[in-house]
């Protein structure tokens, strides 16, 4: 996989990772820990199909919100993607001869539950006396293209992440609460093993 990687500051790393939720949530400043949906769960390697023989893939990553790209956080994640990619053994390691194919990756930030209410405007101005909980989404695409096709593999998969803004409770799908960046990247290798699951199983998968 021939992915060039950044290294990110740790106080960079936690900026961006709790800048992914809405901006409603932020600005009142009463944002509690991140919650992830339990609906997506993570699948382990032993679930997805053995290859026998992998093969190199060119990899590229990139984190969306509402379908734009961010860099930041694509910087802030593809060192954990790259290594999960490795790990699932559905292609051979970086450095291990032409690649044979490209995998692309997008996580795509987007919004469940638009809050035509304006709850969360009042939340902010009560000081979080007023409570509402916010949802992200995030849906997980992978695009495999093997050398010499024109037609790619593409599966995806959806995850969610809760959050709650002054007086309120998470939703009862939310799991246990987390640190904003355990949260993120526990929510990226969960959506991404489902997708990546999912592309092993595909008949047409062949690397």
């Amino acid at each position: 996989m021939t992915v060039p990687l950044t290294p990110r500051a740790g106080a960079a790393r936690a900026l961006f990772a709790a800048c992914l939720l809405a901006g409603s949530a932020l600005l009142t400043g009463c944002v509690s820990p991140m919650y992830l949906d339990t609906a997506t769960k993570e699948v382990p390697v032993a679930d997805m199909k053995k290859v026998a023989n992998p093969k190199p893939v060119q990899l590229n990553f990139e984190f969306l919100t509402r379908g734009a790209p961010a860099a930041a956080v694509t910087n802030f994640l593809k060192d954990a993607v790259t290594t999960q990619v490795a790990e699932s053994g559905l292609f051979a390691p970086a450095g291990s001869g032409t690649p044979a194919g490209i995998l692309m990756i997008s996580l795509n930030n987007v919004k469940i539950g638009d809050d035509p209410t304006g709850k969360a405007f009042v939340t902010g101005m009560t000081f979080g006396l007023a409570g509402t909980a916010v949802t992200d989404g995030y849906e997980c695409t992978v695009s495999y293209l093997p050398a010499g096709q024109g037609k790619p593999i593409v599966k995806m998969a959806r995850h969610a992440i809760h959050v709650t803004i002054g007086n309120a409770s998470p939703p009862a799908t939310a799991g246990k609460p987390m640190e904003h960046e355990l949260a993120i990247k526990t929510m990226t290798h969960e959506v991404l093993s489902n997708a990546l699951r999912d592309l092993s199983l595909d008949p047409a998968f062949n690397p």
